[in-house]
């Protein structure tokens, strides 16, 4: 059966559906406040005339679009609201976050950590030490460069995920011909969606195929391999064009690190030097732009959680994604 794994790393929850021993879908949250399932008041900043939607601000500060506000609510109104959609950062900007006008009965509460919202679900969840192997086993740190690189190979090709304003496209590449090579990425699509968390519009970009019958062919597979997945689909045109539509909540992983490179690079050294296990003070070797990006209180959790000084070299030959971590003699 399978079972969701959880990780509490500094600055970030993952988890992985991990199912005879492959991963099958995974989750990350960086803990942002306005998430959805976040209930709290903000001030209606602009109210659309005619309409039931604007633009409210929260005590942080932070802003969200509004939809189904009472007609009677103007401009300078403090309502209760519940986030549906998280922020999706886009090239050159971000999209706001989702919010509507929440429940008469409810309450202002945070929104449910990855973990809490994980066991709501009708799967198993078990949470394991950061210095546990199980996610290095189930391949965590392929899927890693997967979300990182957004290309995916499969037999005789390979598909690039690119997150754009519009919607998350795939295109697929190969050297077999046009049908084959169709029908073959449609299992590697159906595996990517889950395991990459992607929802919202999807464009297909599969090979162009001329005869109506190779469409219908892949359509059918495409159906096949999206059993059960919550969404809608179209058929294949004759560019060999498909749009998926599903729920989008929040950013899927491709999106989440190609807009926030230095925060998934930080995340990810944190997470490495947690787990060296050799004694000693803990040496972190990262480039000068990362280690600016480091807050102090995720240097002093590191220090919590190690028990360990922490020291830092800057590196100015190494990428974002190049840090390491070591123990070394005091």
């Amino acid at each position: 059966m399978a079972e969701w794994l959880h990780e509490a790393g500094i600055g970030e929850e993952r988890a992985i559906l991990v199912e005879r021993g492959e991963i099958i879908a995974a989750r990350v949250d960086w803990g942002e406040m306005l998430r959805p399932g976040f209930i709290g008041p903000a001030q209606v900043i602009v109210k659309h005339k005619g309409a039931r939607r604007g633009i409210a601000r929260f005590a942080d500060g932070g802003e969200a679009l509004v939809d189904g506000l009472d007609p009677a609510v103007t401009e300078g109104a403090t309502v209760l609201l519940r986030i549906t959609r998280a922020a999706i950062a886009e090239k050159g900007r971000t999209k706001l976050p989702q919010a509507r006008a929440a429940a008469a009965d409810a309450a202002p509460s945070p929104a449910p950590s990855l973990l809490e919202d994980l066991r709501a679900g009708p799967l198993p969840v078990r949470s394991v030490p950061v210095t546990d192997r199980t996610f290095d086993e189930a391949g965590w740190h392929e899927l890693l460069e997967q979300a990182q690189g957004g290309e995916i190979a499969f037999a005789g090709g390979s598909l690039l995920v690119s997150p754009t304003p519009a919607m998350t496209l795939i295109d697929i590449d190969g050297t077999l011909p046009p049908p084959m090579l169709a029908r073959a990425a449609v299992p590697a699509i159906a595996a990517a969606l889950a395991r990459l968390d992607i929802g919202g519009s999807i464009g297909i970009d599969f090979p162009t195929l001329a005869d109506r019958r190779d469409r219908l062919a892949v359509d059918a597979a495409l159906a096949e391999a999206l059993a059960g997945w919550k969404g809608e689909r179209t058929a294949m045109n004759g560019f060999g064009f498909v749009q998926l539509v599903a729920r989008l909540e929040r950013p899927s992983l491709v999106a989440r690190f190609a807009r926030h490179p230095a925060g998934a690079a930080l995340r990810t050294l944190l997470r490495q030097a947690e787990r060296v296990p050799d004694p000693g003070v803990l040496l972190l070797t990262a480039a000068p732009a990362l280690r600016r990006a480091v807050p102090a209180e995720w240097e002093a959790e590191l220090v919590r959680r190690t028990g360990r000084c922490v020291r830092w070299h800057e590196d100015a030959g190494l990428a974002l994604d190049g840090g390491f971590a070591q123990a070394i003699a005091a």
